[in-house]
């Protein structure tokens, strides 16, 4: 668990958190990240604070969702731009 700072919103900080985890390789590509039960269990907070976390997520286009399957960390951009000078 992660310590929240007072000056914080306890959404932005478990956003920031995943968003380094992504930056970092913790979460790959096309590779799950945990659901909304298991982000609320590890990070302490409701479900509705989990669900408002993967949204933005979703909404920025970081991590895509498959009904029925989860959701998924999406393809960087800059990757996809030059996948095919590699």
């Amino acid at each position: 668990m992660i310590e929240f700072r007072p000056d914080e919103l306890k959404w932005q900080a478990i956003l920031n958190e995943i968003r380094r985890r992504i930056r970092e390789g913790q979460y790959q590509p096309g590779h799950p990240i945990p659901g909304e039960p298991r982000l609320a269990e590890e990070f302490g907070v409701a479900r509705g604070t989990a669900r408002r976390v993967i949204n933005e997520l979703l909404g920025s286009g970081e991590v895509y969702s498959i009904h029925g399957k989860g959701t998924f960390v999406a393809t960087p951009k800059d990757d996809e731009d030059q996948g095919e000078d590699r």
